[in-house]
């Protein structure tokens, strides 16, 4: 029997936007599984939504998939991943500034576990604008995010 593929799609999803969702989907035709893992980034320490609340709002969006889950963790991403049987780092890349900062974090995760391959897939173009920092800033003046989330806020 072949090896179980699983994925671990790691950040610090600060919100959990569409363009989060639809990676994630489009990653299950390539893995069995897929680890959504929000991490406790100490460069961010200052969440503007809570890793409280984005879980559940998280689980709710991927209710339906059971090879889904959703977990927090607070140490090296490869280390989490090693812990967790995760051979496979699944990213949403949308433009060559991320393809840098992604390139250079794929290389030292795969220095840190050498069976760690990083896969990254080219944002849907509907999605390829929507940033969660963009979303802070619309949420924080009191706009409209529904749009680009998957789930209500609360």
């Amino acid at each position: 029997m072949a090896e179980k593929k699983i994925a671990l799609f790691p950040g610090s999803f600060d919100p959990f936007t569409k363009g989060h969702e639809d990676i994630v989907k489009r990653g299950l035709q390539l893995f069995d599984e897929i680890i959504v893992a929000i991490g406790y980034n100490i460069q961010k320490s200052n969440r503007y939504f809570p890793i409280e609340k984005m879980v559940p709002l998280i689980e709710q969006t991927f209710e339906q998939y059971p090879n889904i889950r959703v977990a927090t963790y607070a140490e090296l991403t490869a280390e989490f991943a090693r812990k967790h049987h995760a051979r496979f780092l699944l990213r949403g890349i949308r433009n060559t500034t991320d393809y840098e900062y992604e390139n250079s974090i794929s290389q030292i995760n795969r220095k840190l576990y050498q069976d760690l391959e990083s896969v990254f897939l080219i944002t849907s173009p509907q999605f390829a604008w929507i940033s969660s920092s963009i979303i802070r800033e619309v949420h924080k003046y009191g706009g409209d995010v529904s749009d680009f989330l998957p789930y209500k806020l609360q």
